[in-house]
């Protein structure tokens, strides 16, 4: 009797194996023909004895399941893991032969998903998507350590910098350099630079005689961008010791780079550290006399703790280099009308004497001279940002003070055209 019961559950079972398998089959079959919703639907079937399968055939449906929902994924994150995990689960299953294959090659087009979905991403400013995206790509294969570093940078850009230091902290736990070795040689008949897949591939090239010059490029490391982003971060997070340790030892390895000089510029500013800014970017300055975007910085700075004489001069250096330098000019215009303010008080605080009243002219007379000129700025700076609404609303107000009333209703023209277009 006992024997039977044996028989009969061995039927069973192998009934149940069989139409796993029939189940499989009919899902791979679906898959080849483009029918990725049947396909999981009959997988779905299977799936609940699929743990008491033999490994063979949980491989094959694990690999089955993880091409199914990749075909329908599209830019949904949560079906691509769900992808991911099934390629994975097929691996761990099978880690070796034609299965192990068959899964890793769906773990590649899974990573070329996501990178493609983070790149998407990315160019619509969604960093935080991208991030995760770039992340998951890295936990399915981590020897692609690019990931880890594009989820990195992602993460600063979506300003979500615990991230960042969690990923580039484990970049630097990694050695990731982030060196790319391209091997390359020059096409005779065309003069044209190839790049090859290996060393081999190259001088297979050369050997035809096809190919000469041959070349073997090694980017730079990456070790310093890592480091500076990671001071940044912490920058950000208000951790103004672990930045200035990390500064300390970038500053040491690179003397004169004059970006991260600029870089510590930036952090001791922000600290409030506002002399040791400026000794900086004289230090900058004397590495590079001939950036308007540093004499610039130098004149925000100089005009924020209020030393608008200076401010001027080197907002003047800066246009100087770069005359079309749409915000130095409007930064002059500013900076000009900035005493306008202080003159109407003065007015308003004068009496009705003779005395008085020639000093209301007096100070009438500097309020036309300000307006008069921030003018060419303004107007310079209205060409080159013709839809910066604020411009044309502020030499709207100059030409009405100053009566110039032929002006004022052309740029009104201009306003209204405007504000209807937004």
């Amino acid at each position: 009797m006992k024997k039977q019961i044996l028989i009969v559950g061995f039927i069973v079972i192998s009934a149940i194996t069989f139409g796993q398998k029939k189940e499989i089959k009919k899902a791979q079959k679906a898959i080849k023909s483009g029918n990725f919703t049947e396909a999981i639907s009959l997988l779905n079937q299977a799936e609940g004895l699929i743990e008491n399968a033999k490994n063979d055939l949980k491989a094959q449906y694990y690999i089955a399941r993880g091409e199914a929902i990749l075909a329908t994924a599209g830019n949904d994150l949560s079906k691509l893991k769900m992808a991911g995990d099934a390629f994975a689960r097929a691996i761990e299953i099978s880690p070796k032969g034609n299965y192990a294959s068959k899964a890793n090659t769906g773990i590649q087009n899974l990573k070329r998903e996501l990178e493609n979905n983070a790149r998407d991403n990315i160019n619509a400013k969604k960093y935080g998507l991208a991030s995760e995206e770039y992340y998951t790509a890295y936990s399915y294969s981590k020897q692609d350590t690019l990931y880890l570093f594009n989820a990195a940078i992602s993460s600063g850009l979506d300003k979500n910098y615990d991230n960042a230091i969690k990923y580039y902290k484990a970049l630097g736990e990694l050695g990731y350099t982030g060196k790319i070795i391209t091997f390359t040689a020059v096409e005779i008949e065309t003069g044209e630079v190839k790049s090859f897949g290996s060393e081999m591939e190259r001088n297979l090239f050369i050997k035809s005689g096809d190919y000469n010059k041959p070349e073997t490029v090694i980017s730079k490391s990456a070790q310093s961008i890592i480091l500076r982003n990671l001071t940044i971060a912490y920058i950000e997070k208000g951790d103004n010791e672990n930045a200035l340790y990390l500064m300390k030892e970038l500053r040491e390895e690179n003397p004169e780079d004059i970006s991260l000089i600029r870089t510590e510029a930036e952090m001791v500013y922000k600290m409030g550290d506002v002399d040791r800014y400026k000794e900086l970017m004289q230090e900058v300055l004397s590495l590079d006399s001939t950036n308007p975007e540093i004499y610039f910085n130098l004149g925000v700075v100089s005009k924020n703790i209020g030393d608008n004489e200076k401010a001027l001069k080197y907002y003047e250096n800066a246009l100087e280099l770069k005359p079309d330098y749409a915000e130095v000019l409007i930064n002059i215009a500013d900076l000009l009308l900035s005493e306008d303010e202080q003159i109407i008080e003065e007015m308003n605080a004068l009496g009705t004497s003779r005395a008085d009243n020639k000093k209301y002219d007096e100070l009438q007379a500097k309020r036309k001279e300000l307006f008069t000129n921030s003018i060419p700025y303004l107007e310079s700076a209205s060409k080159l940002r013709p839809d910066k609404i604020e411009l044309v609303k502020t030499l709207m107000n100059i030409y009405s003070q100053l009566g110039q009333d032929d002006k004022y209703k052309v740029l009104k023209s201009r306003l209204i055209e405007m504000e209807a277009k937004q």
